[in-house]
């Protein structure tokens, strides 16, 4: 394609979507169109251009584990194998760009679509989301890594501020995207919708620019979030490349009216035009390509085993022996709960069902629902009597408990940690029994757990596929070995995570105050107890780490250390390194403060029984480093750092000590002096954990070098207004009305999905419907409205009639 044979409005067209599923192309200049479709744990493909967000409206597909299980595989490897299937069934359906691995960090367990996203380390996180972009895109078919950045809550996920400073910003929220990026190119990066410190992540040229091209090397297109473009003349100006989806005909025109008015120089748009080039040439979707949807099932099945994690096996109960009296009880059991809510959401190509998969190995094993997954269920006490004298039969009882959808879902955030009450009434109840039980759980993110300590085993499943029960049983009968780690931190309650007195924020911004102590780099720092630490899982066998030892050529430190398999089954052991930076011994006054340690390198290994494996992993200077946000620089204080291995941040089993001279990479200067750290909250939390949900003003501002901004929304409406505060006024309260009806309508034939429809309508910005409904609202109408909802209510309307006429031209002219 010859750029200089575009006219300015050609070029233009090429930064708005067709519709919602389509990269525009410029067939008469030798451009194609593309198909894009959601993906992060498989393929999402409208049957049809026009086809709303029904997941049945897709075409059929394998849905793998969803982020929060594979995660916990911690296994480069089997996530290649994982994205190496959706390629395929991408292909093979014609679309070249999968939307996903989500590498956003969970901030809150509360986060509604942490189902989507890895970990609470950016270190995993990053690695992960690496292995699978690396794997997708040796098909040629490109992906979307999302959501770039500091995207961590739902609650108005479209308006909210994320007030964060500059070195949490680095070291935790962007340190995952970095290495993503770094390791394996991603052909695009999807921009979140929220601000980060004031500018939409849309229009933020620190974020788009001079991070992601100027410092990490990016050299793919930034695509907006759906309904994500605030401005498109200052996103363009920012580096956001295309906006998605296409929302009428504006934002082309302001676009070639502001190079026209020389408000934007073509160069700009030049080069956009030319990576949007780029990018869509090198996708080669290839539909002849066979798929066996067979084999994907069972990739799906080992994928799920290889990512359940065994939390507790009191006695041995698990796995279970032939001859045992099981007793099934949950209704997850025979409806299983496998995938999240919301856009990521497939059409399973089969669903495993665990009775049945059970009842290969016990059969006519019984059953009982136990409970209703129905919130206005009044059967309670008769499902929990059912379930109770099952059990009296019963040698052990297998329980299968979790979330229903409703619970957790893409648009809002959980209100709690907890199961349904009526189910931890029915666990407590049975663990009362004395007779072993063992708890299998579905969710997407953590839950409290009043009945621990009662239960004999407890099966974190997460949302493990539609093959997700197949590999339950696979786990409880013996037939695999688990292996999995949590690749997050369980906490007792709500209350001890460090985001809770912080999240969500509103009604502007969100102040991330707890800084770089997210998840077990607050609670292993200030000793907070948690219920299950990161890393933390169990096998049917045991491993012993010996012979630590570290060889260093430079700033590569190669450790290595023998793990030996001393129990009588084969296993997967995940060996974990963490680094403990030198302590401050009163004299450094410049040290910045740092967790007690950090995940900087991790290794999956197979041992047969018996057998002894030599392990080696590579540090290298950002191991060490952090972030100097005086200096702008990543900065390693010299002093003696402590290597350690383990099998969980909480279970440290060999350590090293290495001493750091120089501090010093390519002239890189020493941390600044200028600070004095010990003055902070964040020093004092080390020994004062309540100090974390107290961060002061004056230690906040500290970080953040300023004040946060006003917290108050404006007097007047504006674009960026959402419906629920437009509602005020009586135009609002008319959009209101008209939007529940069309969410309610949405949700017709997706079960439990009405809150999550209602929460996106309610949250939304005013300017994002037209990019919602491009064929019923332009930005026109938009502005007229807000004139009527700000006092001018005839100038509103005379301006919604020519709104109105101008719609009615526009679509005359596309079609």
């Amino acid at each position: 394609m010859n750029i200089e044979k575009l006219t300015l409005k050609e070029k233009a067209s090429l930064l708005s979507g067709r519709g919602n599923w389509f990269f525009r192309g410029l067939p008469e200049h030798g451009l194609q169109e593309i198909i894009v479709a959601d993906g992060p744990h498989g393929l999402r493909k409208k049957v049809e251009p026009g086809a709303q967000s029904e997941y049945k409206d897709s075409i059929p597909a394998t849905c793998f584990p969803t982020a929060c299980a594979i995660a916990s595989s911690w296994d480069r490897a089997l996530i290649g194998t994982v994205g190496d299937a959706i390629a395929k069934e991408a292909s093979a359906g014609q679309v070249s760009i999968v939307l996903g691995p989500g590498a956003n960090i969970k901030r809150s367990p509360l986060c509604g679509r942490n189902f989507e996203y890895f970990s609470e380390d950016p270190f995993l996180s990053g690695e992960l989301a690496a292995a699978m972009i690396k794997s997708i895109q040796t098909h040629k078919i490109g992906c979307s890594l999302k959501h770039f950045a500091v995207n961590n809550q739902e609650k108005l996920r479209m308006t909210i501020d994320a007030v964060v400073d500059e070195r949490t910003l680095h070291e935790i929220y962007l340190a995952g995207f970095e290495n993503a990026v770094k390791q394996s190119k991603p052909w695009t990066v999807m921009c979140a919708y929220n601000r980060v410190n004031g500018k939409y992540a849309s229009e933020n040229h620190y974020l788009l620019t001079r991070k992601l091209r100027d410092e990490w090397g990016f050299d793919g297109i930034v695509i907006s979030d759906w309904g994500a473009c605030n401005n498109r003349v200052e996103g363009l100006k920012a580096g956001l490349e295309i906006e998605m989806p296409y929302s009428g005909k504006h934002n082309p025109e302001s676009v070639v009216q502001a190079v026209e008015s020389g408000q934007l120089p073509e160069a700009i748009l030049d080069t956009a035009v030319e990576r949007i080039y780029d990018v869509m040439s090198r996708t080669a979707p290839d539909p002849s390509v066979q798929i066996d949807m067979e084999e994907h099932h069972l990739i799906a099945r080992e994928a799920a085993a290889d990512s359940i994690v065994l939390l507790k096996n009191e006695s041995g109960v698990l796995p279970l022996k032939p001859g045992d009296r099981i007793a099934v009880i949950g209704e997850f059991a025979v409806n299983p709960r496998y995938q999240g809510a919301g856009s990521s959401r497939i059409n399973p190509t089969s669903i495993d069902n665990f009775l049945e998969q059970i009842r290969a190995d016990f059969p006519g094993a019984p059953f009982a629902a136990g409970f209703s997954l129905d919130r206005n269920n009044k059967n309670e006490k008769h499902l929990a009597a059912e379930a109770a004298t099952l059990a009296d039969a019963a040698d052990k009882i297998i329980i299968l408990a979790g979330l229903p959808d409703d619970y957790e879902s893409e648009g809002f955030d959980r209100a709690d940690m907890k199961l349904p009450a009526e189910q931890d009434r029915l666990i407590q109840m049975l663990c009362d029994t004395g007779k072993p039980v063992i708890v299998c759980l579905s969710n997407g993110s953590p839950v409290e757990m009043p009945w621990n300590n009662d239960a004999s085993a407890v099966v974190e499943c997460y949302l493990g596929g539609q093959a997700g029960a197949g590999a339950l049983a696979d786990i409880v009968t013996g037939r695999v070995n688990p292996s999995g780690k949590l690749a997050e931190s369980f906490p007792v309650k709500l209350e001890d995570n460090p985001s809770f007195k912080w999240f969500p924020g509103g009604p502007l911004r969100v102040e991330y105050r707890e800084g770089i102590y997210v998840g077990y780099r607050y609670y292993d720092t200030a000793g907070v107890p948690v219920l299950y630490p990161f890393g933390h899982g169990l096998s049917y066998t045991g491993f012993e780490y010996s012979g630590i030892k570290l060889t260093r050529n430079g700033w590569e430190i190669e450790v290595s250390l023998n793990v030996k398999n001393t129990g009588s089954r084969r296993g997967k052991e995940v060996v974990q390194l963490y680094i403990t930076p030198p302590e401050d011994d009163g004299k450094n006054k410049g040290s910045l403060h740092r967790p007690v340690k950090e995940l900087k390198g991790f290794v999956k290994t197979e041992i047969a029984a018996g057998e002894e494996a030599a392990v080696s992993i590579k540090l290298g200077f950002r191991s060490f480093a952090c972030y100097d946000p005086q200096q702008k620089l990543w900065v390693a204080e010299p002093g003696i750092y402590t290597i350690h291995a383990g099998a969980s941040s909480a279970d440290i089993r060999q350590s090293a000590e290495i001493r750091i001279e120089s501090g010093k990479k390519n002239n890189t200067p020493l941390l600044s002096s200028e600070k004095a750290a010990d003055e902070s909250d964040y020093i004092k939390l080390r020994t004062n954990s309540e100090i974390i949900h107290v961060i002061s003003d004056k230690s906040f501002e500290g970080e953040l070098g300023r004040k946060p901004p006003v917290n108050l929304l404006p007097e007047t409406y504006g674009r960026t207004t959402t419906l629920s505060d437009f509602q005020q006024t009586f135009t609002g309260k008319i959009l209101m009305r008209i939007a529940m009806r069309a969410a309610r309508e949405q949700s017709k034939g997706i079960e439990n999905s009405a809150g999550m429809f209602e929460a996106m309508a309610k949250e939304m910005p005013l300017r994002a419907m037209p990019q919602f409904n491009p064929e019923m609202v332009n930005i026109e109408m938009v502005d007229a409205l807000l004139l009527t909802g700000n006092g001018h209510f005839l100038q509103g309307l005379f301006a919604l009639l020519r709104a109105v006429k101008k719609l009615k031209t526009d679509l005359k002219e596309e079609l």
